[in-house]
């Protein structure tokens, strides 16, 4: 099966930002396919999870911002690199990757987050 590559990018990023910014509901309904297996470990297994995840994360953090620094597609594939900036100015690099199926539903998803740091031994940003 061949995978429409920029239309999984697309749609990893639709669905990240539109849960992100508050819709988890939404996000799934239109992106998400019959299965949803999560390796975060602060997130279960399927969708109302993930639904109660995002929305908790609304109400709490309402002023999160996200941006998306770049997208990769190799197969069924996307890997996502973001910069977000939670309370306080806190910011973080996060690093997310979503399986999609032959439909080009997602699937599948893992992550990792990182808080960036104010000075680096080598000078490089985290981007």
């Amino acid at each position: 099966m061949s995978h429409d590559l920029q239309a999984n990018k697309r749609n990893a990023i639709a669905f990240y930002e539109t849960a992100y910014r508050g819709k988890p509901r939404e996000a799934v309904e239109t992106y998400v396919g019959g299965d949803y297996i999560q390796h975060n470990p602060l997130v279960g297994n399927g969708p109302e999870p993930f639904i109660k995840y995002f929305e908790r994360m609304q109400a709490e953090y309402p002023e999160k911002e996200i941006k998306f620094v770049r997208a990769i597609a190799e197969g069924d594939l996307v890997a996502l690199h973001t910069h977000q900036t939670w309370p306080d100015n806190v910011e973080y690099v996060t690093m997310d990757f979503f399986r999609f199926d032959d439909n080009g539903k997602i699937v599948e998803h893992w992550d990792a987050m990182q808080e960036i740091p104010e000075t680096t031994l080598n000078g490089n940003t985290m981007y």
